[in-house]
């Protein structure tokens, strides 16, 4: 497995055998798995680009992870549903609802989605709409820290340039078993 990362840690790309640990490391970073021992770190930078002081341990309610296969994460009947399935709940908050409101109608345009029926089920959309519902969800959240584990399956070209021109974040990590694949990303 090699991990390379451009800029202030802007960018990473992280490529792999099958079995190399990428999906382990993914685990780890997004918080699903507690590493054996020793902490996760991340190093920020400022605009200089010189290393802020210290490290910060790497809080996993700033990570947004989508996976290969987003439906087997999938719990809701509708998209919208799908899409607030994280969000408050409670009567209070009203100006938190509004933002993620506007989050959410920006993250459906940005991936495309906005021809997407809100009351479809998630499970009957073609793979590359799962994968773009699952990116509008993490998009919804915005992450500190966006993982994306092999996300050209099942996209089509036009739709990689669409999405990651669009996309900004002041990390993105992406996953694939292919070093071309990670490149053609970070070409985009």
């Amino acid at each position: 497995m090699c991990a390379c990362f451009t800029g202030c840690c802007s960018f990473g790309l992280i490529f792999g055998r099958s079995g190399s640990g990428k999906t382990t490391l993914l685990q780890l970073l997004a918080g699903l798995n507690k590493p054996t021992s020793g902490s996760i770190y991340i190093q920020r930078y400022g605009n200089d680009g010189k290393p802020n002081p210290s490290p910060e341990i790497l809080p996993p309610e700033r990570v947004g992870i989508v996976f290969q296969f987003p439906e087997r994460y999938f719990l809701a009947d509708s998209v919208l549903e799908e899409v607030t399935f994280g969000w408050p709940r409670q009567r209070g908050d009203l100006q938190l609802k509004e933002q993620l409101t506007i989050r959410l109608q920006t993250a459906i345009n940005w991936v495309g989605l906005n021809g997407v029926s809100l009351d479809k089920d998630p499970h009957s959309l073609s793979g590359g709409y799962k994968r773009r519902l699952a990116l509008a969800i993490q998009l919804v959240q915005t992450p500190d820290l966006l993982i994306l584990d092999e996300p050209l399956a099942g996209l089509g070209m036009e739709m990689h340039f669409m999405l990651f021109k669009s996309i900004s974040f002041s990390t993105l990590i992406v996953v694939s078993p292919i070093l071309l694949h990670c490149v053609r990303f970070y070409m985009v």
